[in-house]
This record gives C-alpha cells, structure tokens and sequence, in this order.
C-alpha cells in the first residue's frame, strides 16, 4: 500500500526536526518518494504541509519555510473552541449561517467557525467565531474568504441572468469591478465578459 502525501511530507520532516525548510527540497523528496509507488505525480503537496501548519504540527518560519520541532508539538494545546464557546456563537448567531441565512429551522448543519485562523493570529474568542453552515464552512476551507465571496457573487450573477433581474446583474457587475480595482483573485474570471 502506497504512503499518503501527509505521511510522506511528514516523514521528510521527523528526518530533520527542528531545521527550517523551504519548498524545494520538501517537494522534490515527496515527489521522488511518491513515484517509487504510484505512476502518477503526488498533487497539492504544498497545500498538505500548510494544513499540517493549520494542525498546529509544524511552524511557519517564513513564507515557503516550515520548520517541525517535537518538543513544540508535544507542548501545544489542542485548538477548537470550548463546547461552551460554541453554543455561545451558535446564539449570538441565531443559529444560522452568517453568509446564507440557513440554520436549524431548514434541516441545515452548522459548523462554528473561526473568522481569523489559528496560522494568520486566531484565538478562541467568541468574538473570533462565526457560525456557517457546511458548504459555507467548505468553501472557506477551500478559499480564502475573498475567493468564496467572489465564487458566490459569481453564483448570484448567473441566476440573476437567469431571471433576467437588472438591478442584481448591476449590483454583481459592480462587485467585480471592486474586485478588480484591488487586484483581488484576478485568477477567477468574472463572468460578465470582464477578465
């Protein structure tokens, strides 16, 4: 059975704890380690060592530089609110989604969710938190909140399309051009014909 990606990444670094890392050789020992057992490339490796970041697993040095130290990761506490904390945001929330409004009342999932990560300075404050219902906790996972913000205007412009609505076509058009004049996610078209 082959070595997942995590396990690979993770073996490269218990190799050398407590060196600082750049992207380089991490990826090109996972790669050549990978290949040995599977015919096709490994994908997402860099992804893989910022969610071990995330876990609290290995330190961010510097932009492309992670470091592993076990007596660090021995230390660390676990990172999730309290069930207290929780319900408290689940309250304050109405226990609805804070991006689409659906809750308990439609059958919906919630997830409470942390506004600003543990990697980018987050604590577990309730102030820190938002409730979210699954597939807008997922497409924060997946994107950063700019990018889920510009994929669900995007999803609001083509049913306003749909309904031939003007004023919400409008509205999502402008939208974009704030996108735009910031320089922010130009990697995702809008699709009103802009790039």
């Amino acid at each position: 059975m082959s070595r997942t990606i995590r396990s690979l990444i993770l073996e490269f670094f218990y190799q050398h704890p407590k060196q600082d890392l750049e992207h380089g050789p991490v990826v090109d020992w996972v790669t050549e380690q990978h290949l040995k057992e599977n015919t096709t490339p490994p994908r997402d490796i860099w992804r893989t060592v910022r969610h071990l970041h995330q876990e609290g697993i290995l330190i961010k040095v510097n932009k492309g530089v992670y470091r592993y130290d076990p007596e660090q990761v021995t230390n660390r506490e676990l990172f999730d609110f309290s069930e207290e904390t929780k319900e408290a945001i689940l309250q304050r929330d109405q226990y609805q989604c804070v991006v689409c409004g659906r809750g308990r009342k439609d059958g919906v999932e919630l997830c409470v969710d942390h506004i600003k990560p543990k990697d980018k300075g987050g604590d577990n404050s309730i102030e820190n938190g938002q409730t979210l219902c699954t597939e807008h906790n997922l497409l924060k996972k997946n994107y950063t909140q700019t990018e889920a913000g510009k994929r669900y205007f995007i999803k609001i412009y083509k049913q306003a399309v749909a309904n031939n609505d003007i004023r919400m076509i409008n509205f999502c058009k402008g939208i974009f051009d704030v996108y735009d004049t910031y320089k922010l996610n130009g990697h995702i078209k809008r699709p009103n014909g802009k790039e």
